[in-house]
């Protein structure tokens, strides 16, 4: 995992963070809460490959 990597999902929580409070603060709650589910699954989805190739880096290195 490179330091890239690690801006990219910064720069996602800033952005989702700032939407957040844009759309709280005009009285749609409800959309803030969809941004936010939407940021988390975004971030989620960029990590399941990074934790697949852990678990085969775990897996190569006990010879399982």
């Amino acid at each position: 995992m490179d330091i890239g990597f690690i801006f990219k999902i910064a720069a996602i929580g800033i952005i989702v963070a700032v939407l957040n409070q844009v759309l709280v603060r005009s009285g749609r709650e409800e959309h803030a809460m969809i941004i936010t589910i939407a940021g988390l699954v975004v971030v989620l989805m960029m990590l399941i490959p990074q934790i697949a190739e852990l678990f085969g880096t775990v897996k190569s290195l006990f010879d399982l």
